[in-house]
This record gives structure tokens, C-alpha cells and sequence, in this order.
């Protein structure tokens, strides 16, 4: 019975999202209608001191990634840059390569530091625009945005500022540069499956005559080509944010700060003194201050295209990140309070008897990523809980914690992408379609990502390679 509570409450949520309906409401009367049904008198102290509690952890360890990253992406968008890189992929590729195109576009921008919510705004314009002038089918559009923004450099290639790869950094003490090789591989062959299989989606949908289709809602106007910044200059803040932050992981912050920095001239006589571990908080600080230099370049070099609209737009930004945040944070409370429930423990014991730390780890992280629909909340939870056993087990078995880092990443982004997933509801209301006609595609892809975990752990047994 309990675990039937379990279930109903995640089934529950997954419904009301795929209605439409906002997470932020819905997250805790899932959770706390799962307590009620288990212990009625449960409910408010749940509510204040668990669901609430990692909320507010949550906040506080990844909001500033997330503002920043929001602002990014907006600057970059406002001053025109993201337009001339989508312009000039589309141009260097041929319409021909309409798809690949797309892909491309997008994983410049998630891998430069733009947030996956402001990718998918800045491209659906000019994707709209090639597929119909291609005459692919629109439903193959957020498919194919998100092969290029949730999957491979969302998590997989070493480097990449997302939070999916920031998480694991203050659980295994890495950076964002953890297993570079393996990550790499996992990433050239999510593109190389991913493509093929969106390929023959296109030929398939050719073969039986249907072309972009007539009657959509949401159809973005002309995108005009004129007046575009040179593409270098546009390209070069997402350069100078990659740099920046192999710069500060690598080398500024481990040189100025010692493993643990006490603060006490600042606090007040007699309180508590100020203690981090530098350890835990450099992939954070690194892509942060990556960000931000990021972020000065595009006002510096593009000021007199965003200083009319900069006001709005960071206001825009601001209002976006704090929904992520929120949205995600909701997800990550409303896993918390399942996962401390009597019904979760058949969830936990028949994960635990998984021998394989890397399995074990990557099954726990998509399991729980599916359960909040969110893949940041999802592998937050597993690693808070399970983190200290993934690390006791992979030191028994002499697996370095880089190979841990990559994989929980790697296996966060596959069954988060259930009906409810924040990312996947965002885009489809952008493009203007529904999940039945564009979900399996979004699914298939992300799948394909996932098992791309299971294939590193794989190469990793065979080679030895990190």
C-alpha cells in the first residue's frame, strides 16, 4: 500500500502537468497528499521542515547559475548574436542539413552557457523557418531542439556549464571537466544516434507525403538576415565563457583559496564564523564567474543594441530564472518528501541491490530523475541521499569519482523527460504543439542519451579510460 501512494502521487503530478497545470502548485499537494495518506498528522511539520527545507537548499546552492545563465542568454539574444549564429551555421550547412542545423545551433548555445529555457525561444524562430522552407514536418521540431539542447552537452561533454554538470561537483569534489574522455565519446554518439534517428523520422514522414503541414498555431514571422553582427563577434562571448571557466576551475580558484576558507572579519563579534570547503564549490564559482565575464563582454561589445532593452529583458531573465529555479526546486522538494516515505523503500532496497556502483548510481539518478520529472532535481536527491555510498563503493571497487561525476550527469537527463518535465512543457507551449504529436520524439532522443550512460560505464570497464 504504501508503495502505491508512492506511485499514485508521482502519476498524479505527471497528470496535472501533462494538463498544463504549474508544478509549483501541484508538487507539494502531490507530496503532502501522499503524507496525508500515510500519516495525516504529518503533514504540516513535512511540509515546513522537509519540503520547504530542500527547496531552500536547493535555491541557495543553484539559483546564481541559474540568473546568470538566464541573463547570458538573454543579453546574447537582445544584441542580435544569437541570430547571426544560427544564420551562419544554417549558411556554412546548407538548408539541405536543416536538422543537423538546428542540432548544431543549439549545442553551441547550451555548451557556451545559455540556458536550455532561453535556447529553445532564441531558435525556434529560424528552425520554424527552415523547416517549412525544407518542408519537414513542424512536429519534428522540438525533437529536434532537444537533441541539440538536452542532451549531449547538456551533460555529457566535459566542460559544459549547465547545472546537470554542476551538481555532481559538490558531491564528488570534481569539476566540470570530470572523465573528459568518456564524456566525449558518450557525446559523439548521442549526435551520430540521435541525427539518424531524427533522419529517418524525416524520410519516413517524406516517403508517406507529409511535408511542414498547414494550420499550426504559435508560426514565428520572416526572419531577416539583414543587419546581422559578424559571426565571430557573436560567437566569441560563448568562447570566452568556455575559457574562462576551464580558467577559474583549473587554476585561479584552487590558487587563491586554501580547502577550507574561515571568514571572520566580517561577522558579527561573537557569531559563528563563515566555513566552505572550496573543493565543493569550485564548479559552481568557476561557471558563475564564467558567466559574468560572459555576460560584460556581450554589453561591452554590443551596448548600443541592448541598452534601450536591457532593462526589460534582464527583468525578463530575472522573472525566467526564478520560475526555473522555482519549477525545479518544487520538483526537488516533492522528491525529497517521496523519498523519505515507508513506500520508498521498496523503490531504495530494489535500487540497493544493484552490486555495480556505476549501475547502481546510474539506475538511482534516472529513476529519481523520472520520479521528480526534473533532471538537476532528480540527481540532487540521489546524490544527497546515496552520495556518500556511490563514493564508499567506488573507492572499494578503485573507480576514480571523476567516472561517478560523468555518469550520474549523463543518466539525469533521460526518464526527467516524462510528460511533466518543466523543459519539455516549455517547449512544446513555444512551438506550438502538443505531446501527442512531438512527445515520442523528445523522448526517443533523451532515451538515447540515457543509455549512452550505460555505454560509457561499459567503455570504462573495457579501457580504462576517464
Amino acid at each position: 500500500m504504501d508503495f502505491l501512494i508512492c506511485l499514485a502521487a508521482l502519476c498524479f503530478l505527471m497528470f496535472v502537468a501533462y494538463r498544463g497545470f504549474s508544478v509549483i502548485l501541484f508538487a507539494p499537494v502531490a507530496a503532502l497528499g501522499a503524507v496525508l495518506l500515510t500519516n495525516p498528522a504529518e503533514v504540516l511539520p513535512v511540509y515546513s521542515g522537509l519540503f520547504m527545507n530542500k527547496m531552500v537548499v536547493f535555491v541557495e546552492l543553484y539559483f546564481p547559475a541559474f540568473l546568470l545563465g538566464a541573463v547570458f542568454g538573454k543579453v546574447i539574444e537582445m544584441s542580435g548574436f544569437a541570430q547571426s549564429i544560427v544564420a551562419s551555421v544554417v549558411k556554412l550547412l546548407g538548408p539541405q542539413r536543416a536538422m543537423l542545423s538546428i542540432v548544431v545551433v543549439c549545442a553551441l548555445l547550451t555548451y557556451g552557457g545559455v540556458s536550455l529555457f532561453v535556447v529553445v525561444f532564441a531558435v525556434y524562430p529560424f528552425a520554424a523557418e527552415l523547416f517549412r522552407m525544407t518542408d519537414i514536418p513542424k512536429r519534428l521540431i522540438p525533437g529536434t531542439i532537444a537533441l541539440g539542447s538536452f542532451t549531449f552537452t547538456m551533460d555529457s561533454l566535459p566542460g559544459t556549464p549547465q547545472i546537470q554538470n554542476i551538481i555532481p561537483t559538490t558531491f564528488f569534489k570534481t569539476d566540470l571537466y570530470a572523465a573528459p574522455i568518456l564524456g566525449t565519446i558518450g557525446g559523439v554518439l548521442i549526435l551520430i544516434i540521435g541525427i539518424a534517428y531524427l533522419e529517418a523520422r524525416r524520410r519516413t514522414a517524406q516517403a508517406a507525403g507529409e511535408g511542414y503541414g498547414t494550420g499550426h498555431i504559435l508560426e514565428p514571422e520572416h526572419v531577416s538576415e539583414e543587419a546581422l553582427v559578424n559571426p565571430v563577434l557573436a560567437i566569441s562571448p560563448l568562447v570566452v565563457v568556455g575559457v574562462a571557466n576551464l580558467i577559474f576551475t583549473k587554476w585561479v580558484i584552487p590558487h587563491v583559496y586554501e580547502a577550507t576558507v574561515k571568514i571572520t572579519d566580517i561577522v558579527p563579534p561573537g557569531a559563528a564564523p563563515i566555513i566552505q570547503q572550496t573543493s565543493a564549490k569550485v564548479g559552481i564559482w568557476a561557471v558563475e564567474a564564467a558567466l559574468l565575464l560572459g555576460i560584460l563582454m556581450v554589453v561591452v561589445c554590443a551596448f548600443p543594441a541592448i541598452k534601450s532593452k536591457f532593462a526589460q529583458g534582464s527583468q525578463s531573465a530575472v522573472a525566467g530564472s526564478l520560475l526555473a529555479t522555482i519549477n525545479t526546486a518544487s520538483e526537488y522538494g516533492f522528491g525529497s518528501t517521496i523519498s523519505a516515505l515507508p513506500g520508498f523503500l521498496v523503490i531504495r532496497d530494489a535500487m540497493g541491490a544493484i552490486p555495480n556502483p556505476l549501475i547502481n548510481e546510474a539506475v538511482s539518478v534516472n529513476v529519481l530523475a523520472g520520479i521528480t520529472g526534473s533532471a538537476s532535481g532528480g540527481m540532487g536527491i540521489a546524490l544527497a541521499a546515496l552520495s556518500d555510498k556511490f563514493i564508499a563503493a567506488a573507492n572499494a571497487a578503485h573507480i576514480p569519482l571523476e567516472v561517478m561525476h560523468r555518469v550520474a550527469s549523463m543518466a539525469s537527463g533521460g526518464m526527467d523527460t516524462l510528460p511533466h518535465n518543466g523543459a519539455v512543457i516549455t517547449l512544446l507551449a513555444i512551438t506550438g504543439l502538443t505531446h501527442r504529436t512531438s512527445y515520442r520524439d523528445i523522448f526517443a532522443v533523451t532515451i538515447i542519451k540515457t543509455s549512452m550512460a550505460f555505454v560509457i560505464i561499459g567503455i570504462y570497464y573495457l579501457t580504462g579510460l576517464v
